[in-house]
């Protein structure tokens, strides 16, 4: 298992060994990874020896990590990103990316190796943009029923680009390469989501399974969520910001796929029931600082109205969480945890299972 610190290290700690056992016995789908965010810091020192750039990229890597090894420390969500160019340039070659694929993939599906002979997770699927400076690849040593990858848009991709993206992706699918879904993500001050749905219903009419990362900041308005929404994704990421009459959408009318929705009049008038599955990354959000505690987490709102929800590492890497990390806060008791029974945690981590993209689709 990966050294894990921080809230999820502290709640962890707080349970009994009973307890520690019950949650590795768990049948876990981990549904919000992304894969350079998820390399093991090993893996990433391995590929910083071998990296010889220009001085200045060498000085940028090296400064991130120091930050990894150490610990990150975030002032706002917005700092986060600063750490991907230097993890992306030590993953720019095709040879790298096998290599941080398969050191994930191993990570999350193999045997921790701490005696319990108990993986991170039973099912994961892994997230990724193409990039033009290599192409995607597939680890085959994991069956179907483990492993399966989604291909990511970021919002800061020209149309052109998401295009292209999506086109692969179908491609990819058609071929039987283990494709599941696509995402949205990136840094949520950027993109104009209007011109992403055609291209994203386009990914569902092809039988993708569609995840956006939605109201992830406060920068993220109504129109921007009311346009993700309009395609109706099957899972919502972090949701951390949306408006209570957004969320009121999922427990009355919405709109069916690609229906202009401008007002949230229009969007309760249309008949059709929708209850996307919420992906909650606990530490992420904590040391984002987009919550301020567990106890005024968003997910005791979805708890609260039995709405599907599916815990997850997001970026286990400067997050230094696991799976089992997450889940010890569902379990531990406040302020550590959530206090949850173990009844309530079997019940969330059977609803991640059933909102994998791997399942047929309606």
């Amino acid at each position: 298992m990966s050294e894990i610190a921080g809230p999820a290290a502290a709640a962890l700690s707080s349970l009994c060994p009973d307890d520690v056992i019950f949650l590795q016995s768990l049948p876990k789908a981990e549904l919000h990874a992304h894969l350079n965010g998820s390399i093991p810091i090993k893996t990433i020192l391995e590929l910083a020896q071998q990296y010889s750039p220009s001085s200045a990229q060498t000085t940028e890597v090296a400064d991130t990590i120091e930050k990894l090894k150490s610990g990150v420390i975030l002032t706002e969500i917005f700092d986060f990103f600063s750490l991907m160019p230097a993890i992306y340039a030590l993953t720019s070659t095709l040879e790298a990316v096998v290599t941080v694929t398969r050191a994930v993939l191993q990570s999350f599906l193999n045997p921790t190796g701490d005696g319990t002979e108990s993986p991170q997770c039973a099912y994961l699927e892994l997230r990724t943009t193409p990039r033009t400076t290599t192409h995607m690849t597939r680890e085959r040593t994991y069956p179907a029923t483990q492993a399966a990858l989604i291909v990511s848009i970021d919002r800061r991709m020209s149309d052109l680009d998401v295009e292209e993206c999506i086109s692969l992706a179908i491609e990819m699918k058609n071929r039987g390469r283990r494709v599941v879904g696509i995402d949205v993500c990136g840094d949520p001050r950027s993109g104009d989501m209007r011109s992403f749905t055609r291209h994203l219903l386009r990914a569902k009419d092809a039988g993708l399974g569609l995840t956006v990362h939605i109201a992830e900041s406060t920068r993220n308005t109504t129109e921007d969520s009311l346009a993700l929404l309009s395609c109706r994704p099957d899972r919502l990421g972090h949701a951390t910001f949306l408006s209570d009459e957004l969320k009121a959408l999922f427990f009355a009318d919405i709109p069916q796929p690609g229906t202009e929705c401008s007002s949230l009049s229009e969007c309760f008038k249309i008949s059709k029931r929708y209850k996307p599955c919420m992906e909650i990354c606990l530490s992420s959000n904590l040391l984002c600082k987009t919550v301020v505690s567990l106890d005024a987490h968003h997910i005791r709102y979805y708890l609260k109205n039995d709405h599907p929800i599916v815990i997850c590492t997001d970026d286990a890497l400067p997050f230094r969480t696991s799976c089992l990390g997450e889940y010890s806060m569902l379990l531990a008791q406040p302020p550590l945890g959530l206090g949850l029974s173990r009844d309530d945690v079997a019940r969330i981590a059977q609803m991640g299972m059933d909102a994998a993209f791997l399942r047929p689709r309606d």
